[in-house]
């Protein structure tokens, strides 16, 4: 708010007062003519008055100006404390300061009670992925004392996927917290792809689809731990959405890729896949698709200071691009 805008601000709250003392002063004005009483002297009263009056008002606008100034300097504070307010001058005031601290208290005992259960939610769900993965192994165990078969191959890959849903939220959980940690180190990208491919290689066998992967022998600034994650993920949505052909991984120019000949990506679906929630076309196509694993590599990557971008030709295949920074800028 300008000094213009608090002048005629204090004009519209103040007229009232200083047209009834006008008035008054004009209404006495004209009972002393009628009384005989010279014009001079009444003038000369006036103008008394009217200095008074100017006097009282420049004091009550710099009163008003000062408490103006002093809460427009608390807008960016006053969401963490009400402290440094002007003092009330009129009980209007004082009425409206007690309410503002009455809120004030309630916000800060809704946020401390969001936090608490914000915390207890997340300490639930962390010791429910790492319970639930004691059944997953003692399934795994049963599954390899049944005879080889369609059935039995059929499970396994259900339990494939309930182990991914699980270490997937079991990453959306320590992304979530604040005490999330990142160990920036040298890190072989070879030693995070190697796992990734492995993990997934019933997968490639299962639907008949080639991968095009030689070492790539090139070290990145990184943490290996969220950089695998993320990489397990995309090779995931690669063999998910690529009913056949193959999938390359390899390096160019300096970024990582991982690209597809599978169905793609509607143009209009590209700008928002990372979003939390959204499946897109394809997601809706697939019944199992929760629009998370995306998000949380968005994330992961943003935080980790590596770039991320994604183009796809419906039809023709998706190309996921991760770029790292120099070794200097990353360990900023």
């Amino acid at each position: 708010m300008g000094n213009g805008r608090r002048f005629w601000g204090y004009l519209r709250n103040r007229i009232k007062w200083y047209a009834l003392i006008l008035l008054s002063g004009l209404l006495m004005a004209a009972v002393m003519l009628l009384n005989g009483i010279p014009f001079e002297e009444i003038g000369y009263g006036l103008a008394l008055c009217l200095a008074f009056t100017a006097v009282v008002a420049a004091a009550d606008y710099y009163r008003y100006d000062s408490s103006c100034r002093k809460l427009l300097a608390l807008r960016h504070s006053v969401t963490l404390s009400l402290e440094g307010m002007p003092e009330p001058t009129e009980p209007v005031e004082q009425i409206y300061q007690e309410l503002l601290q009455i809120l004030s208290r309630n916000k800060t005992w809704l946020e401390n009670e969001a936090r608490e259960r914000e915390r207890d939610l997340t300490e639930y769900y962390t010791m429910w992925v790492h319970q639930i993965k004691t059944p997953i192994a003692a399934q795994k165990l049963l599954l390899d004392e049944m005879e080889e078969g369609e059935r039995r191959e059929e499970m396994s890959q259900e339990l494939f996927r309930i182990q991914e849903y699980a270490q997937m939220a079991l990453q959306y959980m320590r992304l979530e917290s604040e005490s999330t940690d990142y160990v920036l180190r040298s890190v072989e990208l070879d030693e995070l792809i190697r796992p990734a491919v492995r993990k997934y290689a019933k997968q490639f066998i299962r639907k008949k689809l080639s991968l095009v992967y030689e070492p790539l022998h090139t070290a990145v600034l990184t943490d290996g731990k969220w950089l695998g994650f993320v990489v397990e993920q995309l090779l995931s949505n690669a063999i998910k959405y690529t009913p056949k052909g193959s999938i390359r991984i390899g390096m160019e120019g300096g970024y990582l890729v991982i690209c597809d000949t599978g169905i793609g990506i509607r143009q209009e679906d590209l700008p928002r896949v990372c979003e939390k929630g959204y499946t897109g076309y394809n997601g809706h196509a697939d019944k199992r698709s929760t629009g998370i694993g995306l998000y949380l590599c968005s994330r992961i990557l943003k935080r980790l200071g590596h770039t991320f971008s994604i183009t796809s030709e419906e039809g023709c295949g998706t190309r996921v691009m991760i770029g790292f920074p120099a070794s200097e800028d990353a360990g900023e």
